[in-house]
């Protein structure tokens, strides 16, 4: 039995498979439904609505939906992906044991403690039939998996087998008013729908379990006299056929296996026993030492089964499903059912080449594990486990292909593991003595000899060599020398693939894969949060692997990516070119043809094949976000940028590959303040004064424009920004051109103007103006202040002259790189933006100046123009004196010169913040590393969030909460920090997660506060503070699956206030439309609110609808407000008082859109009710629903993902991704 998950809870009673995804719904004895997902690990959901144990729960075969039924006597009808119970089905009298929906009609069985079963129709919401007939407890009851046939099992040691042909006929043509009058009488008087067949009496105790054969006409039951008893039926009558004995106490449980002749039963006796049904004999017995069992369910397509015990559940398989294959060159063999077949990949021809032993029956998992083949003397070696580890050695006669008619008589021996090592020689592991016997093809032992390590399997590692695997590391063992050639520490390997080449090996583990050379030195490990199931190598020396819902690619330099999704399992067996060979868990080969352009692309610019990389983003469809990041991580941004057509991302991409003209180019079609700023500084690093200038002027920074014309010494455009200020009256302006320009008497006459008399006398004073300096002492009087008398003369501020004017300075050389130009032709980069470049006038594009007034502006530009133009049209980009473009191609170096007298500066270490990033899904503590970017892209992808504008604050603070500042000395910079979560204690090198500043006891603080507000009426606050907790959430960091659960919680919480609240704010604002104040009013009932805020709520509809006349609708609102129990008398009161003037004339004057008898959900946008049936589209992070005409909108709840988006789900906790 091999054990594929196993939970801990409380005592699991209920458990169903969903048919299509990797999910079990679990029912436990406290009262919970747990919604798993096996493959993954993880709980997806709970479901808390039923008071006291559940004990029958079932997925419906196609619809999302699942029926429960517990002690409280209900039947739960739930849709799981709304997270909610759409109606209850009411009539049972005591506990419900057992639900299950109908595969092909709308029904539920139900039976029960009432000693009755019930048939209901969850479309009509009725019960339609009543079987009466047992007298005791119904312990279980469910349809057969064809015929119209019902079995159930009761405590009155019976067995009952029910035709429920007429109720399907009834379903299929409706009946009469006649037939419908006695459908009202069958719960008193039993139904004629539904007759009992057969009654099958043979246990001695109250029977808890009875099931159907999938497909023969048998049934198998267990009772608490501890037999497993197997029962046929024909048309006639039913009989028993054998008792299964061996449990120690009560049986709990018993099912046919869907594709093996076994029984499997659980029991009391703390055991899950499995029974050979022809040979009517115990297989195989798993014990627990402290849990009793008490259910078990099998999955509907796959060989999974699941056990509910005391402490929670298993998931588990009975065999593996593995086939034994091996491949060599152009041919595979491989074992189905009890043939050996070969399979041919260039003529994909599939034949049977002999019969091979079946294995018996007496124990599980005896079927071939793992095959090896010499092709040179056209053997196989088959291992298994069949009596404790043996191999059986299979000659394969080249005239025998086709020929299975009888098996061949095989050599054999003990040892689970055996390998062909050479031609006419294998090898086989003998774990007792801990040697390896080498064997020739007559199953003779021609050699022993021991191995260095306490291995538990032996795997082909090249001519004489064996590869031997203990628990933590894998050895390569020479069995001629007698030594170990190389050692490596992995988890424990399950299986081996050698490349082609046998250069590279690739170690497969459960969930890892550890990639190295010939001689086990390790080249990178792969961590998979899913189980991997094979792998293989292409002619590229690129392994690609598949888990269980994945086929991916690792390079070997340990990048990896996704190829595609897979909908089961599958097996690699050999890759050719963009072909992939696969076997399936039936032994089917299939061929997959994918998509290699990403991974080849990554092998050719690790490899530097730089042509071979401009080939493919000449002739490929090369493109997405995830292509363009990987591109930046490994330093390309140049190649990054043909990929992108996004301006922004272009713009981005440009300024970091230092390429001037393209961000220039985007700047110019973003057009945004924040965009001209970045290029300008960009600009000034590389040198090129002619483009910082017209940023700034795009800008209109005319300060910055100032100083950038004081350090260039262009004085002439100086005088000019001094005559735009003095138009604009900035005084300030002003005053600093007139001090760039050392303008002493502009300087004083501004001052005098301002009506600062006493700093002109001083300016004028000491600057040597005596006739200015008396004219001001005249208007002064007797308030001239007096200049400080010192033996030094005053140091006048005055700009030093400058040596060269105008021109770029000496630019910063950027280097083209390895792709030398051949990319400038491809995309965005080509001949138009050099034009473009070629006609742009940088130096006198003054004109942007919109505000100033157009005559003057004319003036100030023109003046001296006349005198200029002959000379020079401003600084056009062509004139600029640029270096000469470094040659890279290699020339000869002077022997004087060494490599060696270059100096190396030391490579600093890797930054905290990037250590917080490397293995990390979590976007809060990206956005606090400071990587805004990749965590917009992971709740992009996480929760497809598109508008992050409300977030911004938010990263801001989670970058600056998570560091800190030191002072050192007062001439060095300050001492960034990063403060982490905590330290581990394990490795003084490893660092802990950033220190997070959102956390969940936060948002609770919020969540009191919305409620305080939206009980006071506050409803604007109240938005306010739930639309912030929605904005929070992705950010926010928890430690274990228990916050996760709240988080998610709280996301659906938060959700329906601002939908309520915003439909509220909405009403009031529509007081001229009475009817539709009504229907937002009744919307807002509609909503998960909390208890307080929904009599609220229902008090409001009901007075709304009640001044509007619309008397049944008030009435329903004031039952439903009652039906609360109201602490508020007047509350209780004022329903009891509408109800009453209602009911004596229960009419309504105006249809409104609310029909409560049918569910439905708001749409969040319009606001209008959405029944079900009707089509949907969702927001992937707060779950509202939408008409479809809004997919692609934004979410107008949460303000920040994208409607009909595919998301893969919120990631706020590290539990999460392990």
């Amino acid at each position: 039995m091999l054990t594929k998950f196993e939970t801990k809870s409380n005592r699991v009673k209920g458990l169903s498979f969903h048919s299509k995804r990797p999910w079990i719904l679990a029912s436990l004895h406290s009262g919970v439904i747990q919604l798993w997902d096996y493959r993954m690990g993880t709980l997806i959901d709970r479901f808390e609505e039923h008071d006291g144990p559940v004990r029958g729960v079932h997925f419906h075969k196609s619809q999302p939906l699942f029926v429960s039924g517990g002690d409280d006597y209900k039947i739960k009808v739930w849709n799981y992906k709304l997270h909610r119970c759409l109606f209850t089905l009411l009539g049972h009298l005591d506990y419900i044991r057992t639900v299950q929906f109908h595969h092909e009609y709308p029904w539920v069985v139900s039976a029960s403690d009432d000693q009755t079963i019930r048939i209901w129709n969850w479309q009509s919401r009725t019960c339609i039939s009543v079987l009466t007939g047992h007298n005791h407890y119904v312990m279980c009851a469910s349809f057969h998996p064809k015929e119209d046939l019902v079995v159930s099992a009761s405590l009155d040691q019976t067995i009952r087998v029910w035709d429920i042909g007429a109720l399907r006929k009834k379903t299929v043509s409706p009946a009469d008013d006649i037939l419908r009058l006695t459908q009202m009488n069958s719960d008193l008087f039993g139904g004629v729908d539904a007759v009992v067949k057969y009654v099958l009496e043979g246990h001695d105790r109250g029977v808890n379990w009875a099931s159907f054969h999938p497909s023969l006409p048998l049934i198998v039951s267990g009772a608490d006299d501890r037999q497993v008893k197997l029962w046929r039926m024909n048309d006639t009558k039913a009989w028993e056929v054998d008792t299964l004995r061996g449990h120690m106490n009560n049986v709990s449980c018993v099912m046919f296996h869907a594709k093996q002749d076994i029984i499997v039963s659980n029991s009391e006796d703390k055991s899950i026993r499995i029974w050979d049904v022809t040979k009517r004999t115990v297989v195989h017995t798993c014990r627990r030492e402290n849990d009793r069992f008490w259910i078990l369910v099998a999955h509907p397509e796959t060989n999974l089964l699941a056990a509910g015990h005391d402490n929670g559940m298993i998931v588990f398989k009975l065999e593996r499903e593995r086939p034994a294959f091996s491949v060599s060159g152009d041919i595979m063999f491989y074992t189905k059912e009890r043939f050996l077949r070969c399979y041919e990949f260039s003529t994909q021809k599939d034949t049977q080449v002999i019969a091979i032993r079946r294995p018996g029956s007496t124990t599980l998992n005896q079927g071939p594990r793992t095959l090896s083949y010499s092709p040179t003397e056209n053997t196989v070696l088959i291992c298994s486990e069949a009596d404790g580890g043996s191999y059986e050695l299979y000659i394969v006669p080249k005239d025998s292909i086709g020929r299975v008619d009888t098996a061949q008589e095989a050599k054999k021996g003990s040892g689970g593991s055996a390998v062909f090592m050479a031609r006419n020689r294998f090898a086989v592991l003998d774990k007792c003595n801990n040697q390896v016997l080498v064997k020739n093809l007559k199953n003779e032992v021609v050699k022993k000899s021991s191995i260095p390590v306490a291995a538990d399997a032996i795997f082909y590692a090249g001519t004489g060599n064996l590869l031997c695997r203990a628990e933590d590391k894998v050895v390569i063992f020479d069995l001629q020398q007698r030594l170990v050639i190389g050692e490596l520490q992995t988890p424990f390997v399950k299986y081996i693939v050698w490349s082609n080449d046998m250069e590279n090996v690739a170690l497969l583990s459960k969930k890892s894969i550890v990639i190295a050379s010939k001689k086990l030195v390790h080249q990178c490990t792969l961590q998979e949060s899913i189980r991997v199931k094979s792998g293989a190598w292409d002619d590229n020396g690129v392994f690609i692997y598949t888990t269980l819902n994945h086929m991916k690619y690792c390079l070997p330099n340990g990048d990896c990516g996704i190829i595609k999704t897979l909908d089961v399992p599958i097996y690699i067996t050999k890759v050719l070119g963009n072909k992939i060979f696969c076997l399936d868990r039936d032994g089917k080969n299939r061929i997959i043809t994918v998509d290699s352009t990403e991974y080849i692309f990554k092998l050719s610019l690790m490899r530097k094949k730089y042509d071979h990389v401009m080939s493919m983003i000449r002739n490929s469809q090369l493109c997405g976000q995830a292509m363009i990041a990987y591109l930046q991580h490994k330093g390309f941004p140049e190649v990054a940028l043909h990929f992108v057509k996004d301006e922004r991302t272009r713009f981005n991409l440009a300024l970091e590959s230092g390429n001037i003209q393209i961000a220039v180019a985007s700047a110019k079609e973003i057009d945004e303040k924040e965009h001209w700023y970045r290029l300008g500084v960009e600009a000034l690093r590389q040198g090129n004064a002619g483009i910082v200038e017209y940023a700034y002027q795009r800008t209109k920074n005319f300060e910055r424009l100032s100083f950038l014309y004081l350090i260039t010494g262009n004085t002439e455009k100086l005088t000019k920004m001094l005559k735009i200020a003095e138009v604009k009256n900035d005084v300030m302006g002003q005053f600093h051109n007139a001090l760039y320009l050392g303008d002493v008497r502009e300087r004083v006459k501004i001052l005098e103007n301002v009506g600062h008399l006493p700093l002109a006398y001083v300016t004028a004073s000491t600057h040597g103006l005596h006739d200015v300096a008396e004219r001001i002492a005249a208007e002064l009087g007797d308030s001239v202040p007096r200049l400080p008398e010192g033996k030094d003369g005053p140091s006048l501020l005055m700009p030093p002259s400058p040596l060269l004017s105008g021109g770029d300075w000496p630019l910063l050389r950027v280097m083209k790189g390895i792709f030398e130009g051949g990319l400038d032709n491809i995309g965005k980069a080509g001949h138009e933006e050099e034009d473009e470049m070629e006609d742009a006038d940088w130096g006198e594009a003054l004109d942007i100046i919109t505000d100033v007034d157009g005559d003057d502006l004319e003036a100030i530009l023109n003046h001296g123009e006349d005198d200029e133009e002959d000379e020079e049209r401003g600084w056009d980009l062509e004139d600029l004196e640029l270096p000469p473009e470094a040659d890279s191609t290699p020339r000869a170096t002077s022997a004087g010169v060494s490599s060696r007298s270059l100096f190396v500066a030391p490579s600093p270490g890797t930054p905290v913040s990037q250590i917080w990033t490397q293995k990390s899904s979590l976007a809060a503590e990206h956005a606090a590393a400071g990587n805004f970017d990749t965590a917009m892209r992971l709740l992009s992808r996480q929760l497809c969030i598109k508008n992050f504008a409300p977030l911004r604050q938010m990263f801001l603070d989670l970058h600056s909460g998570s560091h800190t500042y030191l002072r050192a000395l007062s001439s060095s910079p300050v001492i960034l920090l990063a403060l982490e979560r905590g330290i581990n204690e394990s490795s003084s090198s490893s660092r802990a997660p950033p220190a997070p500043i959102l956390n969940f006891s936060q948002l609770e603080e919020k969540l009191k506060a919305g409620y305080a507000a939206t009980k006071s009426g506050k409803f604007v606050e109240a938005v306010r503070l739930f639309t912030y907790i929605l904005h929070a959430i992705p950010l926010i960091v928890v430690d274990s699956r228990r916050g996760v659960d709240e988080v998610k919680e709280l996301v659906v919480i938060a959700k329906e206030y601002v939908l309520a609240l915003k439909m509220e704010i909405k009403r009031k604002d529509m007081k001229e439309d009475p009817i539709r104040q009504q229907e937002l009013a009744a919307y807002f009932t509609n909503c998960n609110l909390q208890t307080p805020h929904m009599r609220l709520a229902l008090q409001n509809a009901m007075n709304i609808c009640f001044r509007g006349k619309n008397l049944a609708t008030a009435a329903h609102f004031a039952r439903r407000l009652l039906e609360t129990n109201p602490t508020n008398e007047s509350q209780a009161k004022s329903a009891r008082q509408v109800l009453q003037a209602s009911e004596r004339n229960m009419t309504d004057v105006v249809q409104l859109k609310y029909d409560f008898r049918n569910p439905f959900v708001v749409c969040g946008a319009n606001y209008v009710p959405i029944y079900r049936g009707q089509k949907d589209v969702v927001c992937p992070y707060c779950g509202s629903r939408f008409l479809p005409s809004e997919e692609g909108n934004l979410c107008s709840v949460c303000d920040i993902a994208i409607v009909g988006g595919d998301a893969s789900g919120l990631l706020c906790s590290p539990s999460q991704v392990r």
